[in-house]
């Protein structure tokens, strides 16, 4: 059927024109069908009876000329992709009776500043919000315990964000991209930070993990080149890029709970300085690759190699017993007169008494300021 008239009534059995304007639905429709006005892309305006109680899938799918829709009460679901690519809508009040806001639901609605969720609402799908534009702020109810994969992906106008006491866990690639993100509240409920949940939150100044989480995710904080400050207390283990590219960071407290640093975790970041704890068992390689910054390291001597801290300019050692500094300025009185760069002493686990093992010359000319101080 071919329509072409601009004002049309949906029954829920007939097929609405693609240029329609304006559509109301009968007062006995108690859905909205699945693809019912698909990219009616003229569509302005809807008129939803207060009979309607569910939304199908990609009801309203790339009706980009449709600005408003107001959702009567009765609405309980609304489907995957019912309103993805509305690129005109400004805001949506969700009805109270919404238990869900399901995957890929506002995607792409770049024109989209503001929406309401109601207290019913306990989780956020996947891709809900991703790529919203113009989302400068939302209320993320309390009774939400879940937040999916890339919910709020590239919603680069979201300035700040609290978590609701109830969720466990940020997905992955949660809040990627939200450069203009500066404040984010984390409760004591979350046990893990996802894989790139912020990465590329270049606006993100400061965060204080709860210490209730343990593990922070792969790239989670990937190019958070603003990030200044990070407190944790409880993680124990650290993702391989967590904080790479983190050129704001110039200190951070690595807590005795931690038993594991990935690659690149801390790489091309402005440490000065950094203490790792004699709880960490295992750092991969690259671990603190591209810190060129850094002027003090204290470390348990397993840790002191160019495999983990590839290209810090001058390595100053504090977990040295006065017996092995002894043993250190003898072991430098051996060292060729053209000795280079720096040297790193590979300190022979154990006792205090133990000598050295012979230090690694890496073709080295200068031995920096206080290196045995």
């Amino acid at each position: 059927m071919n329509y072409t008239r601009k004002e049309e009534v949906y029954t829920g059995k007939n097929l609405i024109s693609k240029d329609v304007t304006h559509v109301t639905i009968s007062d006995s429709v108690i859905s909205i069908r699945d693809g019912a006005f698909r990219e009616c892309t003229s569509l302005t305006s809807i008129t939803i009876p207060p009979t309607v109680k569910s939304i199908g899938k990609s009801a309203f799918y790339n009706c980009t000329a449709l600005t408003s829709i107001i959702l009567p009460n009765s609405v309980k679901s609304i489907g995957y992709y019912a309103f993805r690519e509305c690129t005109s809508i400004t805001s949506i009040v969700i009805p109270p009776k919404v238990t869900s806001i399901g995957e890929h639901v506002f995607t792409g609605c770049t024109a989209l500043t503001s929406i309401i969720l109601p207290n019913s609402v306990k989780s956020i799908g996947n891709n809900a919000f991703i790529q919203c534009t113009c989302l400068t702020s939302i209320t993320i109810p309390d009774s939400v315990t879940s937040i999916g994969h890339c919910a709020f992906n590239g919603c680069t106008s979201l300035t700040s964000i609290v978590i609701p006491p109830k969720v466990t866990s940020i997905g992955e690639l949660a809040f990627s991209g939200c450069t203009s993100l500066t404040t984010i509240t984390i409760p004591d409920s979350v046990k893990s930070i996802g894989q790139y949940a912020f990465r590329q939150c270049t606006g993100l100044t400061s965060i204080t993990i709860p210490d209730s989480v343990t593990s922070i995710g792969e790239d989670a904080f990937y190019d958070c080149a603003s990030l200044t400050s990070i407190v944790t207390k409880s993680v124990t283990w650290i993702g391989k890029y967590a904080f790479y590219m983190c050129t704001g960071l110039t200190t951070i407290v690595i807590p005795d709970s931690v038993t594991s640093i990935g690659k690149f975790a801390f790489a091309c970041t402005g440490l000065t300085s950094i203490t790792i704890p004699n709880s960490v068992e295992s750092i991969e390689k690259n671990a603190f690759a591209g810190c060129t910054n850094i002027q003090a390291i204290t470390a348990p001597p397993r840790f002191l190699n160019l495999t983990i801290f590839p290209d810090t300019k001058e390595e100053v050692i504090h977990r040295l017993t006065p017996d092995q500094r002894r043993y250190a300025s003898i072991a430098l009185r051996n060292l060729p007169e053209d000795v280079t760069r720096y040297v790193v002493f590979n300190f022979i686990e154990g006792p205090s008494n133990k000598q050295p093992n012979k230090p690694h010359d890496h073709g080295v000319t200068t031995i920096g300021d206080r290196v045995f101080m």
